[in-house]
């Protein structure tokens, strides 16, 4: 019986458009949380994807040690592709010269994603190829040519072994990029590796394992695994874990996803808080009259909760279908600008949907609810009489946990979840206190001749608790909206500042003194501007304060415990300069440029002691503090230095940095070699050979590829974002008119009384708008302060960007809420103002 009359009073209320609103606000909700995460879904899968080929595959183990085949065996078994590469440093000899290498062996599935690049001479144009080297074959750098005085066809002797020249290799997917690994690379057949006999004891090798498939199989393959590693000799990385420029930027650019999905959740469920606040509201005189009838407290609860239940299920159906279309319009739309996969479907955005859905709709119905069961019979007769429940504690206690449950839920991210919960809690605390502002300035300007705004701060002190409400909502709301559109601005613009049109796309490394002078003239004979000059020696960091710390695991060392303070694990790229380089901030201490020699300053044995700037990554991840004294193993010779400062890298340039900055008198007595850059555009490729002809030596890296593989990058998510930003602002359109459209009924009443008691419709027209417009100023005010504490926390700490204020936006903000808000309220009320004396009587009936 309950459960009928439910329905029926659900299709009775249905048609008469009671329900209209909080049904709207629902799929509002589901549909902007599908179609956002969807995409956002999609999108990343397709960055992901293409990035993955940077890595060879979804992910790789790399090992000091021969990895066991009975792991590979089972990672086949769970059904992922799998691939081999063994990677040493050898020498490589033609008939007359010889060169250090960085020998690849790889194995004929290798790589899994990506493809190898081959030219067809030296320095040519690269083509992709799906082959790896047969048996006896080996594929040589373009460098190698040169330095080994071959050719395609002759042959090359690495260890015992010869090899005949096949190819010329431009690069492979998992190359990587430092300008410090200065060998050439070779590749052959990882079956030819053995007749090498250079991996004995005693040499340094590294091996790897690729695997690509399902996400879930990967996962599960992993867990597997994970208990059989050693830390000490095994790394596991997926692409998330690429600490390279394009593995920060898919990073980044997925947090943003994130960032935009959860502020739309948010607004999700201001929407159905104000829809089921207006529900509730126009229902107490059904609830009133069904107690008089006699209907127990525990059927009228059923009743409405089998409605709620009714217009949930209805509007999650709705919301996901209309999901669904909106972001495969836009998926379809943006199709030719950016890479998305179109034929993978994700079940998490449905989920995260329905989930959506239905927490807001039974958690920011819960308060409304429990107020409409408490609206005692007397109602019948006395209409003044509202809901019994008066805490609000409730309310905010249900809201705020439905709003932090999604968005941990959805994100899976502790602290973007709490900081923006947190900016949210600290914003509704201040408006609080600005409301009550607003009820005794509305009392002071309320006063007086009455005008159209002594009406508007009248109602406003009049309706103070509803209209605290309504400045909440509106703040949050415009909140939201300032900081996706900041964000959004500010993350585009220091992309793109990072890496310019004329960004170096070469490197050149192993540059001595003598040429310095000879290379920068023949570049610029040939049109070409070189970089600055950095100079690099090579040497091993050994202590601090004296004490010895950790370096590299050898083979002799492997398995055994070793104590002590960690170190580098490989030697250190020294570096020089009285000038602080481009994109490094000092963030303690004070950079050496001004350092003058104290013969005090000086170790037990005498030796000068030089300052020394370290990068506050290696700093933090070593224990190294100010004033700790720093010793360098260089060739034979000991150099002490002080830590003077602490630097901020932006490791997303593609710059050189050093994670040690000497000052120049250290390294005096110290044979450098250098390195620099340059920009040269991509008609002009072809130069290349005539560049480098006169310069065997000078090692060359082409990084143009992983540039132009950031940019397209950049260009998707700004393209990306546009939409995001498009749907955010849309749902925060539709919640400030849900808001607008809660105070209907009381508004009503108001209208009826002022146009009996004689008011004009033209002061009652302007007093409506007033009303909403200095609402919306201080919304925008309040909104534009909050955004600035939730913009220093996301950039700071989860975007890894500069943080800064936004002045304007403390004026845009209060001008643009007053407008939209102003446009909102009067659209709203528009209807409800162009009714007479009679009709607005005749609704009130």
């Amino acid at each position: 019986m309950v459960a009928n009359l439910a329905w029926r009073l659900f299709k009775h209320e249905a048609r008469r458009g009671e329900l209209t609103i909080i049904l709207f606000a629902i799929i509002l909700s589901v549909a902007a949380v599908l179609s956002l995460s969807l995409f956002s879904e999609r999108l990343q899968g397709a960055l992901v994807e293409r990035s993955s080929q940077f890595i060879a595959a979804d992910s790789q183990l790399g090992s000091r040690k021969p990895i066991n085949e009975a792991w590979i065996a089972e990672a086949e078994t769970e059904g992922l592709a799998t691939a081999e590469q063994v990677s040493t440093r050898s020498m490589a000899f033609g008939e007359q010269q010889m060169s250090l290498v960085d020998l690849r062996a790889v194995s004929a599935q290798y790589p899994l994603k990506g493809e190898i690049q081959v030219t067809d001479k030296p320095f040519g144009s690269p083509v992709a190829t799906d082959k790896t080297p047969q048996s006896g074959e080996i594929w040589l750098d373009s460098r190698l040519f040169q330095l080994l005085d071959v050719k395609l066809g002759d042959t090359v002797y690495i260890g015992d072994s010869e090899f005949e020249v096949a190819r010329v290799l431009s690069e492979i997917p998992d190359q990587g990029f430092s300008v410090f690994n200065t060998d050439p690379m070779v590749l052959i057949a990882l079956e030819d590796l053995a007749k090498t006999n250079i991996t004995g004891p005693g040499s340094r090798v590294t091996y790897k394992a690729y695997f690509a498939g399902e996400d879930s199989l990967i996962e599960q393959y992993y867990d597997w695994l994970r208990p059989q590693l050693d830390d000490e000799l095994h790394r596991w990385q997926r692409v998330g874990d690429d600490e390279s420029a394009i593995g920060r930027s898919i990073a980044r650019a997925e947090r943003y996803f994130l960032l935009a999905s959860l502020l739309a959740i948010v607004l999700a469920a201001v929407a159905i808080a104000v829809a089921a606040q207006r529900y509730s509201q126009r229902h107490y005189d059904p609830v009133a009259i069904f107690k008089t009838l006699g209907a127990t407290k525990q059927m009228i609860r059923n009743v409405y909760v089998l409605q709620i239940l009714f217009i949930t299920v209805l509007g999650i159906v709705i919301g996901i279908i209309a999901g669904v279309i909106i972001q495969q319009v836009v998926v379809t739309a943006l199709a030719g600008q950016v890479d998305v996969s179109l034929d993978v479907w994700h079940w998490r955005p449905v989920f995260i949907a329905v989930l959506t859905g239905s927490i807001c709709a039974v958690l920011f119905s819960l308060y409304p609810l429990l107020r409409l069961f408490s609206v005692p019979p007397l109602r019948v007769l006395r209409r003044d009489m509202g809901a019994g429940l008066s805490s609000r504690g409730l309310q905010f206690g249900a809201s705020g946990g439905a709003i932090f449950l999604l968005m941990w839920v959805y994100s899976r991210d502790l602290e973007i979840s709490a900081i923006l919960f947190g900016s949210g809690v600290l914003l509704v605390v201040a408006l609080l206190g600005v409301t009550y502002g607003l009820i005794a300035l509305g009392r002071r300007l309320g006063q007086g001749a009455m005008g159209s705004w002594q009406l508007a701060w009248a109602r406003i002190r009049r309706r103070a608790m509803d209209n605290s409400v309504q400045l909440i909502s509106f703040s949050v709301t415009i909140m939201l909206l300032l900081v996706v559109l900041v964000m959004r601005n500010d993350m585009i613009a220091q992309w793109r500042a990072q890496l310019p049109q004329d960004t170096p796309n070469y490197f050149m490394s192993n540059i001595t003194e003598s040429q310095k002078t000879v290379l920068a003239e023949h570049f610029e004979a040939n049109q070409v501007t070189l970089d600055e000059f950095y100079p690099v020696v090579r040497g091993r960091f050994v202590a601090v304060n004296d004490e010895r710390i950790k370096t590299e695991v050898t083979k002799e060392e492997d398995g055994q415990e070793t104590e002590g303070r960690q170190g580098l694990g490989r030697e250190a790229n020294l570096s020089w300069s009285l000038r602080l380089q481009h994109e490094n901030r000092i963030v303690q201490g004070q950079w050496h440029d001004d350092w003058q020699a104290d013969a005090n300053d000086v170790t037990e044995d005498s030796r000068p002691i030089y300052p020394v700037s370290v990068e506050e990554g290696v700093a933090g991840r070593l224990r190294i503090n100010l004033d700790d004294l720093l010793t360098f193993n260089i060739g034979s010779e000991i150099v002490t230095t002080r830590v003077t400062s602490i630097r901020e890298v932006n490791w997303q340039t593609m710059q050189p940095n050093f994670f040690f900055v000497l000052h120049p008198a250290a390294m005096q007595n110290f044979a450098a070699t250098y390195i620099t850059s340059f920009h040269l555009d991509a008609s002009r490729k072809a130069d290349i050979t005539a560049l480098m002809q006169p310069f065997a030596a000078v090692t060359l890296f082409d990084v143009d590829a992983r540039i132009n593989q950031v940019r397209e990058i950049i260009d998707q998510v700004s393209l990306a974002v546009e939409f995001i930003l498009v749907l955010v602002l849309i749902a925060g359109s539709l919640v400030l008119f849900a808001q607008v459209q809660a105070s209907m009924d009381e508004r009503q009443q108001e209208l009826a009384i002022l146009r009996t008691l004689g008011a004009k419709g033209r002061l009652i027209r302007f007093s409506v708008i007033n009303e909403f417009l200095i609402i919306g100023t201080v919304a925008g005010l309040m909104a534009a302060m909050a955004n600035e504490v939730s913009l220093y926390l996301l950039q700071s700490r989860i975007f890894d960007m500069q943080a800064s204020m936004h002045w304007d936006y403390w004026i845009i903000a209060p001008l643009v809420g007053a407008m939209v808000v102003g446009i909102l309220g009067a659209l709203g009320c528009y209807r409800l103002l162009r009714l007479n004396t009679g009709q607005l009587l005749r609704k009130m009936v």
